[in-house]
């Protein structure tokens, strides 16, 4: 299973950007998977597909909180979900067209799906950071996300992943 999925994400890399899947996230998963009737919400507004054909059967559905990361220090990959319930941490990156990351904008700026977009363009939805007054930040969001894994997970190591869709979102204030 190991040699399987190491196997399809090299692939994945390896192949241009293809229109996102349609069909159900796969067995795949740690979390209990459910179904989905597209691959995203809106899938001409995504710059980079998160679903592709070949990872789609990796997909699945988690509950997490959605932070952006400000630090002291340069941040290679900010965005994270914290899977609810666990001690998991995901860094959150573009889709597999762009892993591993070409430039730093891969994982620091990564395409959202559309409707976290809107949460995020709204500035009502950013506060001052707790490192500096003068800085904003983003409030953290809690939701399902459909998550699609770029890399294979390993012990006391985040998992680089993209996000494909969100539903049940949930803007803390």
């Amino acid at each position: 299973m190991l040699l399987a999925m190491t196997a399809l994400l090299t692939a994945s890399v390896a192949r241009k950007p293809q229109a996102p899947a349609t069909g159900t996230a796969g067995p795949a998963s740690q979390d209990r998977p459910k179904s989905t009737s597209t691959a995203s919400a809106n899938p001409s507004r995504r710059k980079v597909p998160c679903k592709t054909p070949e990872n789609a059967s990796l997909c699945y559905w988690t509950h997490g909180r959605l932070e952006l990361y400000l630090s002291f220090h340069e941040e290679t990959s900010p965005w994270h979900v914290w899977k609810v319930g666990t001690q998991r941490l995901l860094k959150i990156c573009n889709g597999p067209s762009h892993f591993p990351p070409r430039s730093s904008d891969d994982c620091k700026t990564p395409d959202f799906p559309t409707n976290l977009g809107r949460i995020y363009n709204d500035p009502r939805n950013w506060e001052p950071s707790f490192i500096d007054d003068t800085r904003l930040a983003p409030r953290d969001i809690f939701a399902d996300f459909e998550i699609c894994p770029l890399e294979i997970q390993e012990k006391a190591k985040m998992q680089a992943v993209c996000i494909e869709a969100a539903r049940k979102i949930f803007v803390e204030k």
